[in-house]
């Protein structure tokens, strides 16, 4: 049986959900059920699923609310399922040219959940972005893409890897 992985996030804007969708198709391709929800959805419940993973924009140094209360509010089935956490966020080439630590709180969750990794990938921050604070950004020039889907795509294959390790199974395409 291939390894089922919920992939639930916590977006404003889009930019994660897309990340998500991206890490839940390398994951398809690469032999798993993956499935990428909204973390506030009642669909995402860790109980039914061999593995999570959860990622959160980064909004004024905080991982978007949503990816938090999932977090806070699956604690006890989480603690026993293989986890890995993600952000994104920098509006800048940053996440591309050096690993960027886990925001506080996030750092946090890692260590009570023994969560395996977190990674941060770039954010994206265009025209027509909800919220005062994204349109002061974008007016002053700093917004743009900055998602390295390369990027993000070797690390879910690393994840897909992990899985088939765990389970005994060669990973595959490799």
């Amino acid at each position: 049986m291939p390894s089922n992985v919920l992939i639930a996030y916590g977006t404003k804007n889009g930019s994660t959900a897309r990340i998500a969708e991206t890490v839940a198709e390398v994951l398809r391709r690469e032999g798993c059920v993956a499935e990428a929800l909204p973390a506030r959805s009642a669909a995402a419940r860790p109980a039914s699923y061999d593995a999570v993973i959860v990622g959160g924009g980064l909004y004024a140094g905080r991982w978007h609310k949503d990816a938090r209360r999932f977090v806070r509010r699956n604690r006890r089935e989480l603690a026993d399922l293989p986890l890995w956490f993600f952000s994104s966020g920098p509006l800048d080439a940053s996440a591309s040219e050096r690993k960027i630590s886990p925001v506080r709180g996030v750092r946090r969750a890692m260590m009570r959940l023994d969560t395996r990794e977190h990674v941060t990938f770039g954010g994206c921050l265009e025209e027509g972005a909800k919220g005062y604070v994204a349109r002061m950004i974008l007016r002053s020039g700093k917004g743009g893409d900055f998602r390295d889907f390369a990027v993000i795509e070797t690390w879910a294959a690393h994840v897909a890897a992990e899985l088939a390790r765990d389970r005994g199974l060669p990973a595959k395409g490799r």
